[in-house]
């Protein structure tokens, strides 16, 4: 049982390994880009200038959700601080990463509006639908969690440790 769990947090580091890489690959892409937009001797006029930089918002929020769930995955699988009920990790795991979602689909609406808004209008309806979709997740999140609340009263101890920890990492 114990060569399976090593298995397994070998596999955990891998993954955090490369979400690291990945968010790091995408912090300097966007740092090219951001060069290519900004620099003087660039032949882009300011619409040009204008999307280049709205990709590396984009590219940006994209290596913040992986740096995140990087984070998450190493806090919540590699080196767990608290010893807590598999529910209350669930709750916990997805709640981190709904967040990241929800934030990344928000970010990345706006970037569509203010791409299409003058240009191509007609795909503003598919910005739409991702403001939407993020609007439906988060909704559904805070039903998940008002709903998990019954449940996190059956588990005062474990809540009580997370709080605990929670307050630890706000000081």
């Amino acid at each position: 049982m114990k060569l399976i769990q090593n298995i397994f947090t070998v596999g955990y580091l891998l993954i955090v390994a490369l979400f690291f890489v990945c968010g790091a690959g995408l912090i300097v892409l966007a740092a090219i880009e951001t060069w290519s937009a900004l620099s003087p001797g660039g032949k882009l006029d300011i619409r040009g200038r204008f999307q280049l930089i709205l990709e590396c918002v984009g590219l940006l929020t994209i290596a913040v959700a992986a740096l995140e769930l990087g984070q998450t995955v190493l806090e919540e699988e590699v080196q767990p601080s608290v010893n807590i009920s598999s529910p209350t990790r669930v709750r916990r795991f997805l709640s981190r990463f709904l967040i990241v979602v929800v934030v990344s689909l928000s970010i990345e609406c706006l970037i569509g509006v203010f791409q299409f808004m003058h240009s191509k209008p007609e795909f503003l309806l598919h910005s739409a639908a991702i403001g939407l979709a993020a609007a439906a997740i988060l909704a559904t999140w805070g039903l998940f969690v008002r709903m998990n609340v019954d449940a996190e009263k059956l588990e005062p101890y474990s809540m009580h440790k997370v709080q605990a920890e929670d307050k630890e990492i706000e000081k």
